[in-house]
C-alpha cells in the first residue's frame, strides 16, 4: 500500500451507527417508487439530491421521513438492506449493527413483520454471499409517546432472536431519555442491549447524556460528543467502558469542521470513540468517506485509525470469540507496510 487513503480503504471496519432508512439512495428510491406506483416530487435522482437542504436535526428529519413513502413491501425492505450490505462489502465493513425504525412504518400502515422479515432476509443473504455479518437494532422514535414505544417493544418480542438491541432516535426537543425509562427497563428485562442517541448540540445535550448513564443504564451512546463539555461525564463514561458511536460528516452539518475534529479530541481524551456513517445516502458519505474526512481535517496515524476500528469491534454486541477473530484480522492489517 502506498498511502493512508488506500490504508483506510482496505482497513477492516465495524459500523455501529447506521440507519437503514438513511441508506436509501435516490436511485433506489426512484426504482421502488416505480414498482409501487408512488409519485415523487422530483424529476430525477440529481434533483432529489439537490433538494436535500438541511442545517439541523429537525430539517434533516423532514427530508428523511418523506423518503420512506416508497417502502411498502417486504421486498422493498430487502432491497434497501441488500443495497447497504453490498456497499458495506465494498468498503470492507466486516460487521455492522444496523438501526431500523419500525414506528416510521407501522405509523403509516406497514406491519412490523413486513419490515423485519425483509431486513432479516437481506442480512442472512449477506452473511452467506458477501461474508458480511450484521445484526439489527430496533430504535424507538422519541417524538412519539412512551406508550407507543412500549407497544412496539411488545410487538418485537416474537422476532426477538432477530434483534440484538434497542435504541432511541429522532427529535430530542422535549423528549429526554427519562421519558422512556420504563420502556428501556422492560427491554433490558427482555434481554435486549441498550443504546440511545444523544445528538450533537441538542436541547439539554449534556443532561441527556447523564440521563443515559444514570436513569437508563445504557450499554453505549450514539453520538454523545457533548460529553466533552463535562470532565465528570467523560470520566464516568470511561469508568464504565462505554463506547460512543460518532458520525463525523453528520456532525459537520451542525458544527462545520469541528464536527470532524471532535474525533481527535475524543481520542486524545481516552474516550472509546468509533466512526460510523449515520444516514449516508443523505450525508454523502459511508464509513470510508467519514474516515477520510476526519483524516483530512485532523490527520491520524495508521495505529490511531486501527484503534478506531478496535474500539468498534470491542464494544460490538458479539460473542467474545467472534470479536477476537475480527480483532486478530485488524491487528494483522496494521503490520502492512504503509508509506505515509
Amino acid at each position: 500500500m502506498t498511502d493512508l487513503t488506500e490504508f483506510i480503504s482496505h482497513l477492516p471496519k465495524c459500523e455501529l451507527h447506521v440507519h437503514i432508512e438513511g441508506t436509501l439512495e435516490p436511485e433506489l428510491k426512484f426504482a421502488l417508487a416505480a414498482r409501487n406506483n408512488v409519485t415523487l416530487p422530483y424529476a430525477d435522482a440529481d434533483e432529489m439530491r439537490a433538494g436535500y437542504a438541511f442545517h439541523d436535526l429537525p430539517s434533516f428529519l423532514a427530508c428523511y421521513y418523506e423518503g420512506m413513502s416508497v417502502l411498502l413491501t417486504e421486498a422493498d425492505f430487502y432491497d434497501l438492506a441488500w443495497a447497504y450490505l453490498n456497499k458495506a462489502q465494498e468498503q470492507n465493513i466486516r460487521y455492522a449493527e444496523i438501526f431500523f425504525d419500525p414506528q416510521a412504518h407501522t405509523s403509516r400502515g406497514i406491519t412490523f413483520g413486513t419490515v423485519i422479515r425483509g431486513l432479516r432476509r437481506a442480512l442472512m443473504d449477506a452473511r452467506r454471499l458477501l461474508d458480511v455479518r450484521a445484526q439489527l437494532v430496533m430504535c424507538f422514535m422519541r417524538d412519539f409517546s412512551a406508550e407507543y414505544a412500549m407497544a412496539t417493544l411488545m410487538e418485537s418480542l416474537p422476532y426477538q432472536e432477530w434483534i440484538i438491541g434497542v435504541g432511541l432516535d429522532s427529535d430530542e426537543r422535549g423528549n429526554p431519555p427519562a421519558k422512556f425509562a420504563a420502556v428501556f427497563a422492560r427491554a433490558r428485562a427482555e434481554g435486549y442491549q441498550l443504546t440511545m442517541h444523544c445528538d450533537v448540540d441538542q436541547e439539554n445535550s449534556v443532561d441527556n447524556i447523564r440521563q443515559c448513564l444514570d436513569v437508563i443504564g445504557v450499554d453505549r451512546i450514539d453520538h454523545g460528543v457533548n460529553c466533552l463539555e463535562s470532565e465528570d461525564l467523560q470520566n464516568e463514561i470511561k469508568a464504565r467502558g462505554l463506547g460512543l458511536t460518532v458520525c463525523p460528516i453528520s456532525n459537520s452539518y451542525v458544527r462545520g469542521s469541528d464536527g470532524l475534529a471532535v474525533v481527535r479530541k475524543m481520542l486524545d481524551g481516552g474516550l472509546r470513540v468509533t466512526i460510523s456513517s449515520d444516514d449516508p445516502a443523505y450525508m454523502n458519505g459511508y464509513v470510508t468517506e467519514n474516515l477520510l474526512a476526519v483524516q483530512a481535517t485532523t490527520p491520524l496515524t495508521p495505529a490511531e485509525l486501527v484503534q478506531l476500528q478496535r474500539n468498534a469491534f470491542e464494544i460490538a454486541w458479539l460473542p467474545d470469540a467472534v470479536k477476537d477473530t475480527y480483532l486478530t484480522e485488524l491487528d494483522g492489517y496494521l503490520t502492512t507496510d504503509v508509506e505515509c
